[in-house]
């Protein structure tokens, strides 16, 4: 299978199921190089399963490169180049920090003890601490220094702040993007925090019941999507457009729109650019019935 340039993933009729359940279901997506993709979904959508098959922790049908590798056929040249963080509890109580620095520098030939051990000088770790002495919020940032410090060109985060408070949160995606992403770089990133990922995201996908529902650029999305504060006496003129989603606040109507003319959206009310959060639950309805 042949990749187009500049493509990091490219997935053509993507299939995994398991036992009756089909948790891919004809899967097909391009991620270029230099791209901040988020893959949201609700649980239970494929997101883990899609991942897992990018990182070559499963087998699939259909065809997958990553990186130009096959990830069945090639996973320990592939593993050179990807970086994988999953929610941050998967340290031994018992390492130490200068300790899980040893172990990585052992295992990945393009990590930097250097660098890590400049990120963690800005923190208050300490190399003889174990990671039983660390707060969550201090575990995130040793995984973040281990990984921040390997020359990888993807980076897979699967719920990497599940559990933490919002200020590590903030200041996790702040490093990513000060000390980690480039040109060169391509990030792809699953949570159900989507509104604190919105502002640094490039790309969106939208993952339900193991198919592909929404893959677009935040500039398509822009372009494409459109949420109008309507009044009520122009409600049904609204509704007569086809709305994905209407929901209401303060005795007004909020009307989602995919692809209407903005001229004509502009007659019925104040238009506003929808949240990711906002377009995920238009876009889901009925998902969670």
């Amino acid at each position: 299978m042949s990749t187009p340039m500049g493509t990091i993933v490219h997935a053509r009729n993507l299939c995994k199921n398991y036992n009756t359940t089909k948790a891919l279901d004809a899967v097909s997506l391009d991620i270029q190089a230099g791209r901040i993709v988020g893959l949201i979904g609700p649980n239970g959508a494929g997101k883990t399963t899609a991942l897992k098959a990018i990182l070559g922790l499963t087998d699939f049908t259909g065809e997958l490169s990553v990186l130009g590798l096959d990830p069945r056929t090639h996973r320990p040249r592939l593993m050179e180049q990807v970086c994988f963080i999953a929610d941050v509890a998967v340290l031994p109580r018992w390492l130490r920090v200068r300790e899980a620095i040893e172990f990585v520098t052992g295992v990945h030939p393009r990590f930097s003890r250097e660098k890590c051990q400049a990120f963690l000088a800005r923190t208050k770790i300490e190399p003889h601490m174990r990671v039983r002495e660390l707060s969550k919020g201090m575990i995130a940032q040793l995984h973040l220094a281990l990984v921040m410090a390997i020359d990888a060109r993807l980076l897979v985060l699967d719920e990497p702040t599940l559990g933490l408070d919002i200020l590590y949160r903030k200041a996790f995606y702040e490093s990513l993007l000060t000390d980690y992403f480039d040109e060169n770089r391509t990030i792809i990133v699953t949570t159900h925090q989507v509104e604190e990922i919105e502002h640094i995201l490039t790309d969106l996908v939208f993952i339900r019941d193991g198919k592909i529902v929404l893959a677009a650029t935040m500039d398509e999305v822009g372009e494409r999507y459109a949420e109008v504060l309507v009044n009520p006496d122009r409600a049904q003129a609204a509704r007569a457009l086809n709305p994905l989603n209407e929901r209401q606040i303060f005795g007004k109507s909020i009307f989602l729109f995919d692809g209407v003319e903005r001229a004509r959206l502009a007659e019925l009310g104040e238009l506003h650019k929808p949240s990711v959060a906002d377009l995920f639950v238009a876009t889901m309805k009925g998902t969670y019935a």
